[in-house]
């Protein structure tokens, strides 16, 4: 190789790095992390009620015979989950059953949210220490999961559920059924 051929290499290596970098960034991998639970039982686990007055949650509740639930995953601190409370209201009005688990939130706070945000739970445990969290796969909030009458979880919602996700939402809670 020539002197000039020599000196030219490292400029020829940079722009095809650049290429691949620019490549990988304009497509760049799957970034969702699902749960590896979907089609699975709820994993066992028993939850203190969130708030006073509510009723506590466990996995048993998923396994009562009586039709699929949406399990919503929230908390009071969570930005997303005030936006979300609107459309699970919504859902609730449709005659989606709900229940959710608070996640690493106080009693007083949980009570704040949904006094301001609306109530569409039947069921809200409290999961302090995100245990329950992270035996669903799930990596943040809000996150839901559809489960069926048998307590198998078909579906993972991962963010809030906003208006342009009710339809699926509904296909797949009658899916569950």
């Amino acid at each position: 190789m020539t002197r000039r051929a020599w000196l030219a290499l490292p400029l020829v290596v940079f722009a095809i790095f650049l290429l691949v970098v620019g490549w990988r960034l304009s497509d760049p991998p799957q970034t969702t992390i699902k749960s590896r639970l979907i089609g699975q039982p709820v994993p066992a686990f028993a939850l203190p009620a969130a708030v006073p007055g509510q009723a506590a949650l466990s996995s048993a509740d998923f396994k009562q015979g009586d039709g699929p639930r949406l399990l919503n995953l929230f908390a009071s601190w969570c930005v997303p989950c005030i936006a979300e409370a609107p459309v699970l209201l919504d859902l609730k009005r449709r005659g989606v059953r709900i229940d959710g688990i608070a996640i690493r939130d106080a009693p007083e706070d949980v009570a704040r949210f949904l006094s301001d945000h609306g109530n569409p739970f039947e069921h809200i445990g409290s999961d302090l220490r995100s245990r329950v969290q992270m035996s669903l796969g799930s990596a943040g909030v809000p996150e839901s999961f559809v489960v069926n009458a048998n307590g198998i979880i078909t579906y993972q919602h991962i963010g809030p559920i906003m208006p342009q996700d009710v339809p699926v939402i509904l296909a797949e809670l009658e899916k569950a059924r």
